[in-house]
């Protein structure tokens, strides 16, 4: 009997409509709508376009079989990008004393100005930066960066300071990109070259805060202030067409949560996850010596027995440089070493740096140099090693712990800021040096009471030795899996887990790898799944 014959033989109305409808149509229509990750590894491909209606570049579109390729030319864009959008926040301080010649008021008035900016930030540090676990990051990204870019154009050609303090807010808000682009670069990176992406992108960062700040304090000089906004505003908008053209798509991450579920569980991780409440603690007192540092710095070369006159003083901010040229170096050295001992070493060195200030900062402006570089190497070492433990935690949940991570450092700066200057004022240059020296030692005590190797959720303790170098790390393990094979054993999923993402390890590198094999063969199953569902319904159309 031939293939029609039997399906006409099959349908016993005889009638060729009702062909379609046979049950081939409905595994068909589950592949399709099923929320499984086999089918999500399918449905990316067919998202072509922004908005709706902005093309995406054929190379930056989702494909689980042929992931984007992050490499220097990206992660320099990244890197870049991070430096223009954080500048948002940095251009207004040099130039306050032009705010209220301008706008015709007092030097109090427009004392505003920075704090609102720096507010606006906070909020969209706590509200903005978790839609990346929630939603596709690019289009996210290239909204907030068009907006803060057409935003800017206000900030430009206002004259009335009551609406520059408002877009000034609202450009606060919207310069969050860093924060975004940060754990999507840990997710693009592969997990044995995590922490020199990252440092990377966090050094366009610190650059963004040392140029905006020099260059707004120089071109104020010549000309008027609003020439430096006009400035911003012809680089955002080319930072937006580069991140058009290289920023690469990404699917939406926790699929089924809500917004407010995903507020909820970033509150929840500040109470549930020991790891990030380390490094919380060790992060605000640090942030707060970094600004400390810096605030005071004016104060100590504008008095004697220095006594340089503001522009010299804003040429120290050249010396920052020295951090972000090391930022390749430092992120190399990261990625070979357990995040821990990273963590470690740069403390040990800020208590040396911060010891040098205390006995002579102030007699010698060598020393001041010395400060400088230490202060800025060394913290960018911590913190890249904190941000790449904290994100290796949960791979679904990088937005909301790095938003978690950067509210403490902006408390952290508000701290030092305030702290800092009271006690500089009141006491002089070395006691507030001995204030730096002292939080620094809390950040030694806290980093020991959770060994490298911590179990994840255990609060305080040492575990699974002081192994330091991730290599060996990883090759200990390998060697206890191919062991335990051997024997017929099988370890303790659960277990082995809490082990790999527990404490400032690192060891997710081996873990991840095997989830990133996991996910490509169960994109590889959901592709002949869809095949063997297609097979029966292109017979029946033949049978038609």
């Amino acid at each position: 009997m031939s293939g029609s014959q039997a399906s006409g033989h099959r349908n016993s109305t005889g009638s060729a409509e009702t062909l379609p409808a046979s049950p081939v149509a409905v595994p068909v229509e589950k592949v399709q709508k099923d929320e499984s990750p086999q089918a999500q590894a399918l449905a990316p491909r067919k998202s072509r376009k922004d908005f709706g209606f902005l093309p995406i570049p054929s190379r930056l579109q989702y494909d689980p079989e042929h992931p984007a390729h992050f490499g220097l030319a990206m992660n320099v864009t990244f890197g870049l990008a991070s430096t223009f959008i954080v500048a948002n926040l940095y251009y207004c301080q040099p130039l306050l004393i032009q705010f209220a010649q301008s706008f015709g008021v007092s030097y109090q008035e427009v004392s505003n100005i920075p704090t609102l900016v720096q507010a606006g930030y906070a909020i969209g540090l706590l509200f903005i930066t978790p839609l990346g676990d929630l939603v596709r990051r690019r289009p996210l990204l290239l909204m907030l960066n068009f907006i803060t870019a057409s935003l800017t154009i206000g900030l430009a050609i206002t004259k009335n300071l009551a609406a520059f303090e408002v877009l000034s807010f609202l450009v606060g808000i919207g310069s969050v990109v860093p924060q975004i682009l940060m754990p999507l670069a840990a997710d693009l990176a592969p997990p044995e070259r995590r922490a020199s992406a990252l440092s990377i992108v966090l050094s366009g960062l610190l650059f963004g805060v040392l140029i905006a700040r020099v260059l707004a304090g120089v071109v104020a000089q010549f000309v008027t202030w609003r020439v430096v906004y006009f400035v911003a505003i012809g680089v955002q908008y080319v930072v937006l067409l580069m991140l058009y053209w290289m920023l690469p798509d990404y699917p939406a991450k926790n699929k089924g949560v809500t917004y407010w579920g995903i507020l909820y569980s970033m509150a929840k991780f500040t109470v549930t996850e020991p790891l990030l409440v380390q490094a919380v603690l060790i992060t605000i007192p640090s942030s707060a010596c970094f600004t400390n540092w810096w605030v005071t710095l004016t104060f100590l070369l504008g008095g004697p027995p220095y006594n340089y006159s503001t522009v010299v003083i804003g040429l120290f901010g050249l010396v920052g440089m020295v951090g972000v040229a090391c930022a390749p170096l430092i992120g190399r050295t990261i990625d070979k070493l357990v995040p821990w001992s990273a963590t470690l070493v740069a403390i040990i060195a800020l208590i040396i740096t911060f010891s040098i200030q205390t006995a002579a900062v102030g007699l010698s402006v060598a020393v001041v140099v010395i400060v400088t570089i230490g202060l800025d190497v060394f913290r960018q070492t911590q913190q890249v090693s904190l941000t790449t433990a904290v994100l290796g935690l949960d791979a679904n949940a990088r937005s909301r712990l790095n938003a978690v991570l950067i509210l403490s450092l902006f408390i952290g700066q508000v701290m030092g800021t305030s702290v800092g200057s009271k006690v500089y004022n009141e006491h002089g240059w070395r006691p507030d040096a001995a204030l730096n020296l002292s939080w620094t030692g809390f950040t030694l005590f806290v980093l020991f009471l959770r060994g490298p190797h911590c179990p994840r959720y255990k609060w305080i303790g040492w575990e699974g030795g002081f192994e330091l170098r991730k290599g060996r790390v990883l090759a200990r393990e390998q060697a206890q899996r191919d062991a335990a094979a051997e024997k017929g054993e099988r370890l303790d999923g659960k277990v082995e887990a809490e082990e790999l993402n527990g404490g400032m390890g690192g060891e997710t590198v081996g873990d991840e790898k095997r989830s990133e094999e996991k996910r490509r063969r169960s994109a590889d199953e959901a592709v002949a799944e869809a095949e063997r569902h297609e097979q029966p319904e292109k017979r029946g159309l033949e049978a038609v």
